[in-house]
């Protein structure tokens, strides 16, 4: 009987430790996209995306799903932005109100701000959020979708 509890406070431990490190390399995946947009490091956060991804944003065309969404994603968003004089644009991203991770694959809700200039005077966007997907594989998580939701 010993033996047994000990095995399932041991089989607790590791599983809560490897459900905090997925949690951690969940997050550490969407700062990694967060932080190369901010940059301007197109090849840096695209390389968070899984070839299919799904994406609704509040610029048209609104959504993009499929291979490459997310560099069709990136190039739309370029567009946009020159045609309505955008730029110096920043995402801030606050504390989840979730990450559940439930074995390759996680979801992801969190509070976002999204910064910039429009011909050359200051906009901020607040009480956004932003819900992610993630899955999990030989090149570790990679964004599988997202939506913005503009506050």
């Amino acid at each position: 009987m010993r033996k047994i509890l000990i095995a399932l406070i041991v089989g607790t431990l590791t599983t809560g430790t490897a459900f905090a490190s997925d949690q951690a390399d969940v997050m550490a995946t969407i700062h990694q996209f967060i932080d190369g947009f901010n940059k301007g490091d197109v090849k840096s956060a695209l390389a968070t995306c899984a070839e299919q991804n799904s994406i609704i944003d509040e610029f048209a065309p609104y959504e993009w799903h499929g291979a490459g969404a997310c560099a069709k994603w990136a190039s739309d968003f370029e567009v946009d932005a020159k045609k309505n004089g955008i730029t110096d644009s920043v995402v801030g991203m606050g504390k989840p109100k979730h990450v559940d991770v439930e074995g390759d694959h996680a979801y992801v809700v969190a509070p976002v701000t999204y910064a910039f200039k429009m011909k050359g005077k200051p906009v901020k966007e607040s009480r956004s959020l932003m819900t992610l997907s993630l899955q999990k594989g030989a090149a570790g998580w990679r964004l599988t979708g997202w939506a913005w939701s503009k506050g």
